[in-house]
C-alpha cells in the first residue's frame, strides 16, 4: 500500500486478493461463518450472532469483540449488508446507513477454483481510530495511512488462512 494522503472523511479503502484451488462453495462457507472468522484474525477476538440472527443473511446482526494493542478493547455490532451465495458476502459496522466501516469478500470462480478477495472502507461515521485523531489532528493521514497498512497486513493472513482452510 503506497502513500495517499487520506483522510478519514475520504473514506479510505483497501482490498487483497488471492486465488484458492477450492470451489466458490467451500470458500463460501468459510467466509460466510462469522463465528470462524476470529480463528482467521489476530485483532477480532471473538463473534456472536444477535437478536434471533443464526446466521449470514441480509439484516442479519452480530457483535464483534476486538484487541489492539494501541487502541485497546472494543466491541461492536455489524449487520449484514450483502449476501450473494457463493459470490460476495458483506456487513456494515454499526448503522448501516452511516457505517464505521464496511467490510466485503468478493468470490469468483477463476481456473478452476476461486479468486478470493477482502475488501474494507473506513468510514464515514466515527470509529476507534476517530479518538486518535481527536487527540492528534495533525496526524490525522499519518493515523489512516498507519491504520489502512495494519488493515492491510491483517487482512492478507486472513485471506491466507481462509485458503491453507479451504485447500486442506
Amino acid at each position: 500500500m503506497e502513500w495517499t494522503g487520506a483522510r478519514y472523511a475520504d473514506k479510505p479503502t483497501v482490498e487483497v486478493s488471492t486465488w484458492i484451488d477450492a470451489p466458490s462453495a467451500r470458500v463460501w462457507e468459510l467466509v460466510s461463518d462469522v463465528e470462524l472468522m476470529p480463528s482467521m484474525s489476530d485483532e477480532l477476538q471473538s463473534t456472536e450472532w444477535v437478536a434471533g440472527s443464526t446466521g449470514p443473511a441480509v439484516g442479519a446482526r452480530f457483535i464483534g469483540r476486538s484487541r489492539h494493542d494501541a487502541l485497546g478493547e472494543w466491541a461492536t455490532t455489524s449487520y449484514i449488508i450483502e449476501c450473494d451465495p457463493p459470490r460476495a458476502f458483506a456487513w456494515a459496522v454499526g448503522d448501516p446507513d452511516d457505517p464505521s466501516a464496511i467490510w466485503r469478500f468478493r468470490l469468483e470462480q477463476r481456473d478452476g477454483g476461486t479468486q478470493l478477495s477482502e475488501w474494507m472502507q473506513l468510514g464515514p461515521a466515527p470509529s476507534g481510530l476517530s479518538f486518535a485523531i481527536d487527540q492528534m489532528p495533525e496526524k490525522e493521514q499519518k493515523i489512516v495511512f498507519v491504520r489502512m497498512r495494519e488493515f492491510e497486513r491483517n487482512m492478507t493472513v486472513t485471506l491466507d488462512r481462509i485458503k491453507k482452510l479451504a485447500e486442506s
